[in-house]
Formats: structure tokens, sequence, C-alpha cells
């Protein structure tokens, strides 16, 4: 198993792991501040480093069970199981990532009552796609993104017993992906707190404190993927 630092604390930049297993193919931590691939965002890149070398990480990706791969980069050397390592994130990426993914949520709570059927977080570039047949104005939806944003929001992390899903399924907004059962407890993010919230939803990845951290945000395009699929792209304004 390796401890998801992350989940609690997606700040952090650097910390220490011990190594519980070693190849070409992948690093195994006990514990990680490293984000693995899922729901839509990339996992994190960046560097092991152990008394006597160092490994770039190209990729994170999920193993199996409650492991977390670390890809190391092809041919790198790799440090011994057993060894102590620091890891290092490419931090100006992952908050790229953080800044985006707050801002689909955000963009999410605009398209209110349309299910989402899929989604990618890019660090330049993301989108949301929506079971949405008459999607608003683009800069409609821009407006409204860039007010939330300018609301300077919260941003907060809780956990809850997973029966909730059970008693409110509409938290999940989501048709591609299902929030996981089985684990006896389920992280929400929620945005804003008592009259001013705005999104209250189960998701495994890493956000922005405040919606203001975001910056603003462009919509570049909302185009049209299927009968009832509409595809909305946003970046983040120059």
């Amino acid at each position: 198993m390796t401890e998801r630092l992350f989940l609690d604390d997606p700040t952090l930049a650097r910390a220490s792991a011990t190594v519980l297993t070693s190849d070409p193919a992948a690093i195994v931590l006990d514990r990680t501040i490293f984000y693995a691939r899922s729901g839509g965002q990339p996992g994190d890149t960046g560097l092991l480093r152990w008394d006597g070398g160092e490994t770039p990480i190209t990729d994170t990706i999920k193993g199996e069970g409650d492991t977390i791969l670390h890809v190391p980069a092809p041919d790198a050397a790799l440090p011994p199981a057993g060894a102590a390592v620091e890891g290092e994130i490419d931090w100006d990426r992952r908050h790229k990532h953080m800044r985006m993914h707050t801002a689909m949520h955000l963009l999410c709570s605009l398209i209110k009552g349309a299910a989402v059927t899929g989604g990618s977080v890019g660090a330049d570039r993301s989108r949301l796609d929506f079971d949405l047949p008459n999607p608003p104005p683009k800069e409609e939806v821009e407006a409204g993104l860039n007010a939330l944003i300018e609301a300077d929001l919260p941003v907060r992390i809780e956990w809850v017993d997973e029966s909730v899903l059970d008693t409110d399924p509409g938290l999940v907004r989501t048709m591609s992906v299902q929030p996981p059962r089985g684990m006896g407890r389920l992280r929400l993010m929620r945005i804003g707190e008592g009259e001013s919230q705005v999104d209250l939803q189960p998701c495994g990845g890493t956000h922005v404190s405040r919606t203001g951290e975001i910056g603003r945000i462009q919509v570049v395009k909302i185009e049209n993927k299927g009968k009832q699929n509409r595809r909305i792209t946003i970046v983040p304004a120059v």
C-alpha cells in the first residue's frame, strides 16, 4: 500500500519516503506526494533523490491494489529497495493542474442539471463534456466562471462516510467516472460555504485552496460531440 499524502495536503512539493520495490518499469514507495493519473488529471512528474543518486520520474500511475507506480525515465539509475528517498514533484506543472481542475468544478457548477460525460485536465488546456442539448452562450459561461474565480471562494476537502452516496446519489455528476466504493469513506470537494456554496461532489484530485488562485479563464469553444454531447474547452486567459 502507498500512503497518498496529496489527498490531505496537495501543497506538499517534497516529502521523504522508503522504497518498497524498484525496477525499470516502476518504483513503489511507502508514501508519496506524486498524484497518480486518474479522473482525467495527469500523473505527476518530478525526481526521486537518495544518498548516491537521483531518478527522474516521467509519470505516476495506479498499480495493483492500493499501490502507486512511479515511472522512471528510461535507463535511469534506480534506488535500491529499502532506501530512504526524497520525492520532489514538478510543482509548476502540478499547480497548473490544480488551478485547472478547480476551474472545471466551477464550470460544472454553472451547467446545472447536465451530467458530465467526460473530461480531461491539462496544464494549459482542459475540457468537460456534458449531456446537454442546448448549451448556454460561450460568453455567458466565461463571464460566470470568472465571476466565481474573482469571488475568491474557499475550497475545502472533507471526508465523509461513503454511505452518503446512498442517501444523496445526486452528489455524483459524472457518468464516465464513479467514486470508488468499499473503503468506508468518501473524499468530497466543497467550493464555497453556506449560501455561497457552488459545488460539492466526490473528487480524488488536487485543488487550490481558494478560487482566486485559479486566475482568469477563457472559454475557447463549445463543440458538438454527439446528439446531446457538448464539449466546453477552457484555457488560462493570457
